[in-house]
């Protein structure tokens, strides 16, 4: 025979049940305390005069799918120690069962309190609801901030530390993470200097910061802790470089160009949307010669901008040579097609929209628009007697296919490559430089690091060079350490989901009660 269900498992430990009652969805349960004392809050004495009784109603988990209320016979005892000044006092119970002015029980209360962690508030309650647990929203987000759990007792040895945005663009905060324990330690409300090195000031026993290559935590990090080891972030350090060879190959534009037989643009061979950007090309070409003949003539960014009305950012643009594509070149979704597009052309198929027709069938998915403007491009090309119109591809494509293996290069596409270096010696010493670089983080190979910075500073990527010579001892350890600011990163993508699952309404401390309670 199976176990029968004994009634004393609906009390929880300490409470005896004295009756238990069905009413439609709920389940009302009839409980008294086993102990016979109380204990006087004030002074601690024990008693066992009783005063009065007065009944508490905490709700409690579900049961076969009704509601349960507790209905719990507390009492009121005398204390009678004369130095004591309460003279009656309320019965109390283990906070983990029934805490003091309690409205659930603490096997509720723990349930109530993952789910605001999980989903946070009205998610949370229509949640709460479907499980039988009728809870508010603004309870739940209580119960999260009121549980909120604090990471002051482990010292903390090896910490990451970086930047997250409130809002993208105006306001930021700071997050740090126990990199050995693997979980966020706290927020802090800004990303300024004096903040992270007060904070830090505090924690004597951190001896590895691992951060990215942001200058305002490396100086409070020199300031607040001077035996700490810094360590920059690999995966910055990578994309750092990789953009380092993107403003080089912007610098190169002009050189490319030429190499590839494309400076001299017949306006005659261009399409209506080329006509434009070509125009809008030559408009740039004047602002670019404005700002770069007063930059040689001594003038510093800032007077360049204050004289001519442009952003900072379109003059260190201009100065870094980012602003001389002649169109905006887009992967394009034809390029896999034009080996069929010309065949077919060569054989005689001059309508656009039946090679859309026939392209459509095979299982093409654009629109017949951009077959429309490649036949129109051919026919400019034949017009004038030529068999195509040179086009520059974006600085971002170039720098791709030069950093990408040969065997992955289309035949078009290593022509060009092959072109470009032959052409532009400078950026294929540049090329190798970041390469190099690149094969030092991978392999930890720190001890070439001092013979690529001489070597790098004067190459088209010196700039980048000089950054990780003024860093030099973070990105060493960098190279060379088992800690990265990997994991911190990982924090922001969950602190960022945790964000937009509040709608950017919450503040810091329901944020970091909903990051760190749920690591």
């Amino acid at each position: 025979m199976g176990q029968q269900f004994q009634r004393a498992s609906l009390a929880p430990d300490g409470f005896a049940v004295d009756g238990v009652t069905v009413e439609g969805a709920r389940l009302q349960i009839r409980l008294r305390s086993l102990r016979p004392f109380g204990h006087c809050p004030d002074c601690g004495r024990r008693s066992r005069r009783i005063q009065s009784r007065y009944l508490r109603r905490p709700a409690d988990l579900p049961l076969g799918g009704r509601q349960v209320e507790l209905m719990v016979i507390a009492r009121r005892f005398w204390c009678d120690a004369v130095l004591c000044g309460r003279r009656i006092f309320c019965e109390r119970f283990e906070t983990g069962v029934l805490s003091p002015y309690g409205r659930r029980t603490g096997r509720l209360e723990t349930i109530v309190h993952h789910l605001g962690l999980a989903l946070g508030g009205r998610p949370a309650a229509a949640f709460a609801l479907r499980l039988m647990m009728p809870v508010s929203n603004d309870t739940l987000l209580r119960v999260v901030r009121r549980r909120s759990t604090q990471t002051g007792g482990a010292e903390l040895t090896v910490i990451g530390i970086d930047d997250f945005a409130f809002r993208r663009g105006q306001t930021y905060g700071t997050i740090v993470c126990d990199l050995e324990r693997r979980r966020p330690v706290i927020l802090l409300p800004d990303r300024a200097l004096d903040t992270s090195r007060a904070w830090l000031a505090e924690r004597p026993s951190i001896l590895t910061v691992a951060r990215d290559r942001g200058g305002g935590y490396g100086e409070a990090i020199a300031k607040a802790l001077p035996h700490a080891e810094q360590v920059a972030d690999r995966w910055h350090l990578l994309e750092n470089s990789s953009r380092a060879f993107l403003d080089a190959v912007g610098k190169s534009m002009r050189q490319i160009r030429k190499a590839i037989g494309s400076s001299v643009i017949d306006p005659k061979l261009l399409t209506c949307a080329e006509r434009l950007q070509y125009q809008g090309y030559l408009r740039r070409q004047e602002t670019n010669e404005a700002i770069l003949k007063m930059s040689k003539q001594g003038a510093p960014i800032r007077q360049i901008v204050r004289e001519t009305g442009h952003s900072r950012k379109l003059v260190r643009d201009v100065l870094r040579g980012q602003r001389t594509d002649v169109f905006r070149t887009k992967p394009s979704s034809l390029d896999s097609w034009s080996p069929w597009l010309n065949e077919r052309w060569e054989k005689g198929e001059r309508n656009a929209l039946a090679l859309w027709r026939e392209m459509r069938v095979a299982g093409f998915s654009g629109r017949s628009g951009v077959v429309s403007q490649w036949a129109q491009r051919r026919r400019l090309a034949e017009k004038a007697g030529q068999n195509a119109l040179a086009r520059t591809p974006s600085a971002r494509i170039i720098a791709r296919l030069m950093t990408s293996a040969r065997d992955d290069l289309t035949k078009s596409e290593a022509i060009l490559v092959a072109a470009i270096e032959g052409n532009v010696q400078d950026l294929v010493v540049a090329r190798e430089a970041i390469m190099e670089f690149q094969s030092m983080i991978r392999s930890k190979a720190a001890a070439k690091l001092d013979a690529w910075l001489e070597a790098g500073k004067g190459t088209l990527v010196g700039s980048f060079a000089n950054g990780v010579e003024k860093d030099l001892a973070a990105v060493r350890n960098a190279i060379i350490s088992p800690w990265s600011n990997g994991q911190t990163e990982g924090q922001i993508t969950r602190l960022k989901l945790i964000k937009r699952q509040m709608y950017g309404r919450a503040k810091i401390d329901l944020l970091q009660a909903r990051l760190i309670g749920a690591g």
